[in-house]
């Protein structure tokens, strides 16, 4: 892992490849290794001839980890991608985003869209627009005394996980608190560049992929059969749709809007 600061606070990040680059930003009590490398993303898009910038947003892997919520309001994260971009010498990139890094990429496009060509939104459709409604049991999840005495399931399962990958649960609570943030429906029309939302039909948290797609003026969307929020990540329709997708955008012929 490479580190550099945005504003002042430590960001690590991988880079592998060569070619066009693609920026990944994993998931909520994720981290890069575990979204996109043990996933096969990374060799997916190197295969493919695309250099991936894959970061570990903060509060999460090796980034540092602040326990504000402050910290973590969508458009700071946001901040953090574009300032990495700027770091690795890159004016801009294909951005893909799984669940909360969805919503990450998606701000990015909304305040900086001169870095993004296109956006790839993973595990997450129409709950950007409505918001995640599980937030706080996540936290408190998170911030209960074990595993054990966490009845709901969906805490449960985050709890687990965050454990599993070594995270700080002080700091993820305080960045879940921080994401119950929505985007109006009206203000996707804003984004101009072709963008690919891809949702497992299993996915009970993601919220309809279609309707969001068609928020989007260029906006296309992808059902990963059988698939739920967490195993759609690695999913081989899904890594084949992106590669197809990003293909695609280079070639100019992406996600052109209807005929009126």
């Amino acid at each position: 892992m490479q580190h550099f600061s945005s504003d002042g606070v430590d960001i690590a990040y991988r880079l592998a490849g060569e070619g066009a680059p693609v920026l990944l930003i994993h998931g909520f009590a994720s981290n890069s290794a575990v979204n996109w490398g043990s996933t096969g993303w990374i060799d997916t898009l190197t295969a493919a001839g695309r250099t991936a910038i894959a970061m570990d947003v903060r509060g999460h892997g090796e980034s540092a980890r602040p326990r504000d919520p402050a910290a973590y309001r969508p458009e700071v994260m946001a901040a953090d991608a574009a300032r990495l971009l700027d770091h690795v010498g890159v004016a801009v990139a294909d951005v893909m985003g799984y669940s909360m890094g969805a919503r990450i990429a998606t701000f990015l496009a909304l305040g900086d869209p001169r870095r993004v060509r296109s956006l790839v939104l993973g595990g997450m459709g129409w709950a950007l627009v409505e918001g995640p409604g599980d937030a706080e049991e996540v936290a408190a999840a998170l911030e209960a005394d074990s595993a054990g005495a966490v009845t709901g399931e969906t805490g449960r399962g985050y709890r687990r996980f965050a454990e599993k990958t070594g995270s700080d649960l002080r700091a993820l609570a305080a960045c879940i608190r921080a994401q119950r943030v929505s985007v109006a429906a009206a203000r996707l029309a804003d984004v101009a560049v072709p963008v690919m939302v891809a949702v497992g039909t299993g996915d009970r948290v993601a919220g309809s992929a279609a309707r969001l797609a068609r928020a989007f003026p260029r906006g296309e969307a992808l059902d990963i059969p059988g698939r739920d929020h967490m195993l759609a990540t690695g999913d081989r329709v899904f890594k084949a749709a992106v590669v197809e997708f990003l293909a695609r955008v280079a070639a100019g012929d992406a996600g052109s809007p209807p005929p009126a």
